[in-house]
Protein backbone atom coordinates (compact mmCIF):
# COMPACT_ATOMS: atom_id res chain seq x y z
CA UNK A 1 0.00 0.00 0.00
CA UNK A 2 2.66 2.32 0.14
CA UNK A 3 4.17 3.80 -3.05
CA UNK A 4 7.69 5.57 -3.37
CA UNK A 5 7.80 7.64 -6.48
CA UNK A 6 11.57 9.00 -7.45
CA UNK A 7 12.63 11.83 -10.23
CA UNK A 8 16.92 12.28 -9.95
CA UNK A 9 18.75 13.61 -12.34
CA UNK A 10 21.65 11.29 -11.91
CA UNK A 11 21.87 8.11 -13.97
CA UNK A 12 20.61 5.04 -12.10
CA UNK A 13 22.10 1.61 -13.13
CA UNK A 14 20.46 -1.25 -12.14
CA UNK A 15 23.09 -1.64 -8.80
CA UNK A 16 22.03 1.56 -7.56
CA UNK A 17 18.44 1.03 -8.41
CA UNK A 18 18.39 -2.11 -6.44
CA UNK A 19 20.66 -0.31 -3.41
CA UNK A 20 18.03 2.27 -3.20
CA UNK A 21 15.16 -0.54 -3.49
CA UNK A 22 16.89 -2.28 -0.31
CA UNK A 23 17.21 0.63 1.76
CA UNK A 24 13.79 2.54 0.76
CA UNK A 25 12.46 -1.30 1.69
CA UNK A 26 13.73 -1.06 5.29
CA UNK A 27 12.90 3.16 5.83
CA UNK A 28 9.20 2.46 4.93
CA UNK A 29 8.76 0.58 8.15
CA UNK A 30 9.54 4.35 9.84
CA UNK A 31 5.73 4.91 8.53
CA UNK A 32 4.58 1.77 9.99
CA UNK A 33 4.10 0.41 6.72
CA UNK A 34 5.23 -3.04 5.50
CA UNK A 35 7.93 -3.91 2.57
CA UNK A 36 5.72 -6.33 1.39
CA UNK A 37 3.33 -3.66 0.17
CA UNK A 38 5.99 -1.52 -0.83
CA UNK A 39 6.13 -0.43 -4.61
CA UNK A 40 8.70 1.41 -5.78
CA UNK A 41 9.14 3.43 -9.60
CA UNK A 42 12.58 5.53 -10.20
CA UNK A 43 13.00 7.88 -13.21
CA UNK A 44 16.88 8.66 -13.73
CA UNK A 45 18.41 11.78 -15.41
CA UNK A 46 15.49 13.98 -15.04
CA UNK A 47 15.75 17.96 -15.22
CA UNK A 48 15.45 19.19 -11.67
CA UNK A 49 15.44 22.89 -11.08
CA UNK A 50 15.19 24.55 -7.72
CA UNK A 51 15.67 28.44 -6.96
CA UNK A 52 15.43 29.38 -10.86
CA UNK A 53 19.16 26.94 -11.77
CA UNK A 54 19.50 23.26 -13.30
CA UNK A 55 20.79 21.13 -10.21
CA UNK A 56 23.54 18.99 -11.77
CA UNK A 57 22.26 16.25 -8.51
CA UNK A 58 19.05 16.91 -7.33
CA UNK A 59 15.75 14.86 -6.20
CA UNK A 60 11.65 14.69 -6.25
CA UNK A 61 10.60 12.08 -3.89
CA UNK A 62 6.49 11.22 -3.42
CA UNK A 63 5.71 9.07 -0.93
CA UNK A 64 2.00 7.39 -0.81
CA UNK A 65 0.27 5.54 1.93
CA UNK A 66 -2.81 4.03 2.98
CA UNK A 67 -4.17 6.11 6.04
CA UNK A 68 -2.91 9.56 6.83
CA UNK A 69 1.10 10.53 7.61
CA UNK A 70 1.94 10.88 10.72
CA UNK A 71 4.07 14.39 11.21
CA UNK A 72 7.01 13.21 13.35
CA UNK A 73 7.37 9.90 11.15
CA UNK A 74 7.31 11.51 8.34
CA UNK A 75 10.17 14.08 9.58
CA UNK A 76 12.01 11.27 10.45
CA UNK A 77 11.45 9.60 6.79
CA UNK A 78 12.16 12.40 5.24
CA UNK A 79 15.73 12.61 7.59
CA UNK A 80 16.19 9.16 6.16
CA UNK A 81 15.06 9.28 3.01
CA UNK A 82 18.00 12.30 2.83
CA UNK A 83 20.25 10.04 4.15
CA UNK A 84 19.76 7.30 1.43
CA UNK A 85 20.08 9.62 -1.50
CA UNK A 86 23.32 11.41 -0.55
CA UNK A 87 25.10 8.37 0.50
CA UNK A 88 24.00 6.33 -2.71
CA UNK A 89 23.61 8.94 -5.02
CA UNK A 90 25.78 11.97 -3.73
CA UNK A 91 22.82 13.66 -3.78
CA UNK A 92 22.55 16.69 -0.75
CA UNK A 93 19.66 16.76 1.55
CA UNK A 94 19.48 20.28 0.17
CA UNK A 95 18.65 19.38 -3.41
CA UNK A 96 15.53 16.83 -2.33
CA UNK A 97 12.15 17.44 -2.29
CA UNK A 98 10.14 14.87 -0.35
CA UNK A 99 6.12 14.97 -0.71
CA UNK A 100 3.85 12.93 1.61
CA UNK A 101 0.27 12.18 0.36
CA UNK A 102 -2.29 9.89 2.51
CA UNK A 103 -5.37 8.58 1.16
CA UNK A 104 -8.18 6.48 2.69
CA UNK A 105 -9.09 4.56 -0.60
CA UNK A 106 -6.33 2.56 -1.99
CA UNK A 107 -6.92 -0.21 -4.47
CA UNK A 108 -5.08 -3.39 -5.01
CA UNK A 109 -5.68 -7.16 -6.79
CA UNK A 110 -9.74 -6.21 -8.07
CA UNK A 111 -10.51 -4.39 -4.71
CA UNK A 112 -9.69 -1.35 -1.60
CA UNK A 113 -7.89 -2.10 1.34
Amino acid sequence: MPMIQSKVTVELPQQKRDALKAELGKAISILGKPESYLMLSMEDKQDLYFAGKKLDKGAYVEVKVLGSVDAAASDKMTAKICEIFDSLLGIPGGSIYVSYWGTQNWGHNGGNF
